[in-house]
């Protein structure tokens, strides 16, 4: 064979593997292989092979002798000789190939009122762009300018590609040597982040500095102006976080503060009102919107009350609601719920405000829904959302956010857009909206919080549990067969998938939620059937058992549930055990929910607060307790910890643990796979800065069924 009598430079010391060697000029190349040891030897002689390199035996070179070829062969492989490959460059391949020159990829940019042009571009020396592009079409990888050749590297040319597509917002635009692309101010630390890697040179206008600097470093920020009292209370991260909000305003931009629950999100947005309100220019109306749940009105009002009492506030609710919408401009803050909102819309989309806040923002992370459309038709030029949590179910929450904060930032999916497409337009989403999400964690800014431990408690199910557990699985999957043999629609398997699911998370809790719906089972029915077997369950006894040992030891406890019937029993037993509980569903009145909260927090007497998790698991501090019971699993981890971050938060002053009971071999073990996809899917969008979660699919749900 050929290669056998080529010397392959192995060597029969110690020295260990050689490396290849390369020599030569433009006009041609001479390649000795590396030693057959070395990692690399395979891969060089492949693709000298491939390449038309003719191998001569007398002198143990592989020759290109063709000057053409040697240079689209050093323009695609110049570099990774050097690199990839560790190829020793000779001194007289140097000294031949000086004058040889890589292409650079240039970027530039020209102010254009509010916006900018700017145009990326394919340099070769000073070569004309009809000249490089004319190479490119006839497959030279080179251009010859002024005595110079310029190599125009491939992978360069793919990274120019890349870098074009997003800046027209095009994942199918193809390639050109030059192109120039109108961007808006939004998009400035996207563009500054995109091309400084690959035009190092790049210098933008001093409008584009000013406002994309202090974005990329939020240290350099200037202070918000609010006043001294309040700034005594803020800590070091909230004034930055608050100070960035004010530069988001300045420019008319918006952003989502997603800091982690308890770090006080609510004060730096009552500082970013405050500094609009200080700034205002005299007479000029002035006046912000607040949007939150109903149940944390009152909690907004108190709480700008406390920190900026010289605002004035009007909470817009119930019946204390204007028709006239110029009656607005007699107070500094509007509070109003995502419910009145819609029902008002009329009323606020009159009205031009200098800046809306939307808390919560799960409320509107379907763009459909009344509440987003609602929150939309606002009139406001600087917009920002509250939320530790912009992404729950997919990045369609992100979509959905910013077309509040930013409309038009966010380029549309066209339709039927699919696989590695579908991913281009969800990789720059991240991108694009990095500098506008702000998130810090307690452990980077508040290390003096007391750490948070977490353990699950898995609870076996009793015989009797068991087989009531079974029993209605098998019906579950039976009743799907069917319905699928019936050609039943996918919204009507969806529904009664989702039916049996219920039954079943609620069979791990406690038998009784499923007896409870049927108050006289008829005879031969399931609940007929196993109406014997709904007397215990195993979730209980090991409630019991924590709640008793933690109130022993002095721990004062918030539990969970999903179920306000479960919760009603839970509240049953502990009475029953002479412990004393605080209530708090969603059926209850804005005072009450504060009357339950204020005894819990003011009275050490009351060791248990019973919560249903979307009533409780929001805009609550109750810092009076440092155990936390979720006593089901829900599909989203972050509902969870936010509710768990009602004790875990700034005025904790003892380490909080957070106790999870899951009953083992069921659905709810199955839904902890769930959790730790959506994890994964939230920690992409804060690093840069789906999961199957609220739309799962079919074959998910027969998964959980099964």
């Amino acid at each position: 064979m050929l290669r056998s009598k080529i010397p392959s430079n192995f060597d029969d010391d110690d020295s260990g593997p050689t490396p290849a060697t390369v020599d030569g000029s433009e006009h041609f190349l001479a390649i000795t292989l590396p030693s057959r040891e070395h990692s690399r030897y395979s891969a060089v002689l492949e693709m000298l092979k491939s390449h038309g390199f003719v191998a001569e035996p007398s002198n143990g070179k592989w020759w290109l002798r063709d000057r053409h070829k040697t240079l689209n062969f050093l323009a695609k492989y110049g570099t990774k000789l050097r690199g990839e490959f560790g190829a020793e460059i000779l001194p007289n391949f140097e000294k031949n190939t000086a004058h040889l020159q890589p292409a650079e990829i240039a970027c530039t940019a020209v102010a254009a009122g509010k916006e900018f042009d700017v145009t990326l571009e394919l340099k070769a020396g000073t070569a004309k762009q009809t000249d490089i592009h004319a190479a490119l079409m006839t497959g030279r990888s080179y251009v010859e300018s002024e005595g110079k050749v310029i190599l125009i590297d491939a992978a360069k040319l793919k990274t120019l590609g890349d870098a074009q597509r997003a800046l027209s917002k095009d994942g199918t635009a193809s390639v050109t040597t030059r192109r120039t692309q109108r961007i808006q101010s939004t998009r400035l630390v996207e563009i500054e982040t995109l091309v400084e890697t690959i035009a190092p040179g790049f210098q933008p206008p001093a409008t584009w500095k000013a406002r994309s600097a202090a974005l990329r470093n939020i240290s350099a920020l200037k202070p918000a102006p609010i006043p001294e009292a309040l700034d005594n209370l803020m800590r070091s991260y909230q004034r930055l976080g608050a100070a960035w909000l004010w530069h988001l305003y300045k420019n008319d931009l918006g952003g989502i503060l997603s800091d982690e629950m308890g770090l006080g999100k609510t004060l730096q947005a009552i500082a970013l009102l405050s500094a609009v309100k200080s700034e205002a220019k005299p007479n000029k109306q002035c006046v912000s919107l607040v949007v939150c749940p109903a149940s944390l009105l009152e909690n907004w009002r108190r709480e700008v009350e406390r920190f900026a009492p010289h605002l004035k506030t009007f909470v817009h609710h119930g019946a204390k609601r204007v028709t006239d919408p110029q009656t607005l401009t007699q107070c500094d803050i509007v509070i109003t719920s995502y419910g009145t909102l819609v029902r008002d819309g009329k009323t606020f989309s009159e009205f031009d405000f200098a800046c809306a806040i939307a808390d919560e923002a799960q409320h509107i992370k379907n763009r459909q829904s009344q509440n987003a459309r609602a929150l939309r038709s606002i009139s406001a030029p600087s917009r920002f959302v509250l939320t530790g949590t912009p992404v729950e179910n997919s990045l369609e929450d992100l979509r959905s956010l910013f077309e509040f904060i930013l409309p038009g930032f966010i380029e549309k999916i066209p339709p039927g857009v699919r696989g590695p497409d579908r991913a281009w337009f969800d990789a720059r989403l991240r991108i694009q909206t990095a500098a506008y999400i702000l998130r810090r964690t307690k452990g980077s800014v508040a290390p003096e919080l007391p750490a948070k431990l977490e353990q699950v408690i898995w609870c076996e199910l009793t015989a009797k549990q068991k087989k009531m557990y079974q029993a209605v699985q098998q019906k579950g999957e039976k009743e799907l067969i069917d319905l699928a043999a019936k050609g039943a629609g996918e919204g009507h398997i969806r529904m009664a998938a989702l039916t049996q699911l219920l039954r079943l998370r609620q069979i791990c809790c406690d038998p009784r939620l499923i007896q409870s719906e049927e108050q006289k089972p008829a005879e031969g029915t399931m609940a007929g059937e196993l109406s014997e077997v709904t007397a215990d369950s195993a979730k209980l006894e090991a409630f019991r058992e924590l709640i008793s040992e933690a109130v022993d030891d002095g721990h004062r406890i918030l539990v969970f549930s999903q179920f306000t019937t479960l919760l009603a029993l839970l509240r049953e037993d502990l009475t029953a055990s002479e412990i004393e509980s605080c209530y708090l569903d969603g059926s209850m009145t804005p005072k009450a929910r504060q009357a339950e909260v204020d005894r819990f927090q003011n009275s050490s007497k009351v060791p248990v607060f019973l919560l249903s998790l979307k009533a409780g698991g929001t805009g609550l501090n109750l810092t009076g307790a440092d155990t936390v019971v979720h006593y089901d699993p829900w599909w989203n981890p972050a509902v969870e910890a936010q509710a768990t971050d009602r004790a875990h938060r700034i005025g904790q002053t003892k380490v909080v643990t957070s106790y999870k009971l899951i009953a083992s071999g069921t659905v709810e073990e199955k839904v902890l796979g769930l959790q730790a996809e959506k994890r994964t899917l939230l920690a992409d969008v804060f690093e840069a800065s789906e999961a199957a979660a609220a739309k799962l699919s079919i074959s998910d749900l027969r998964s959980l069924l099964s």
